[in-house]
């Protein structure tokens, strides 16, 4: 029996790092698109060499560049992956077998294990992680929190067995930048919703967010990457909720 047809889906932006083992892994797809933000590095390099078709569209944020890039594809079924992730050889099996005899669904869930200091983490609310990323075109909707995007499906759902492996940070360097930028996305959302700062609510919500890391989701469990992990959502809980009643730029009257 013929398979049906599947879009390997990737957003970009200064993804040089890991996109070229992200797009070999989609490979079996019948076509593998490309949506960058207008990279300044050997991203576009990478996918054209790749075979991917490229398409550059400057970040309108992630529901847009989402529904643009959905826009695009003309297949029945689409894999959607980040820059800095690839699929196991087992998940890309599982794949192309449900492509040969599909359940009557949405699309599936697939689980995503990741690397953090020194180690793929398997507690500490990291792991298995199920996310929503092979679906029917059509049936997914696409919603976003503070930074983060979210796909929504739109009919019954299933899982695959196989991981998506995810490489999110480079340094613990990277890691701290990514904060900052996550710490004030959350706390312009926050700010939106009515919700409360100050450094007693910021403390209050960070040092909730250390025990539930570190002790409820058994963080002290992947060593040293744990603590670490459980210690930088502290960190970012704090920023985010110290920030939202922040003023303008220090110093302005």
């Amino acid at each position: 029996m013929k398979r049906e047809s599947v879009t390997g889906l990737v957003l970009t932006y200064n993804g040089e790092r890991l996109l070229e083992k992200c797009l070999t892994s989609l490979d079996f797809c019948d076509e593998i698109l490309v949506v960058d933000s207008a990279s300044t590095d050997r991203t576009l390099e990478i996918a054209e060499r790749c075979g991917a078709r490229v398409i550059v569209n400057p970040w309108p944020g992630p529901v847009e560049q989402f529904k643009m890039a959905l826009s695009k594809v003309t297949t029945t079924w689409i894999v959607s992956l980040d820059q800095d992730e690839f699929l196991t050889d087992e998940l890309r099996g599982n794949i192309l077998r449900k492509l040969a005899t599909p359940d009557r669904g949405a699309g599936y869930y697939v689980p995503r294990s990741s690397f953090y200091f020194n180690r793929f983490m398997k507690h500490s609310g990291w792991y298995p992680d199920y996310l929503f990323r092979f679906f029917r075109s059509g049936k997914m909707e696409v919603t976003a929190s503070g930074a983060h995007y979210h796909f929504k499906p739109r009919g019954e759902t299933f899982k695959l067995e196989g991981d998506i492996l995810h490489y999110p940070y480079e340094s613990f360097q990277q890691h701290m930048e990514k904060i900052n930028y996550y710490a004030e996305e959350g706390a312009a959302a926050l700010r939106e919703k009515g919700k409360r700062g100050g450094w007693l609510n910021a403390l209050l919500h960070a040092k909730m967010r250390f025990v539930k890391l570190y002790l409820l989701k058994l963080g002290f469990l992947d060593g040293t990457a744990g603590l670490c992990n459980a210690l930088a959502g502290f960190y970012y809980t704090f920023q985010k909720y110290i920030r939202i009643e922040e003023k303008g730029k220090w110093g302005e009257e």
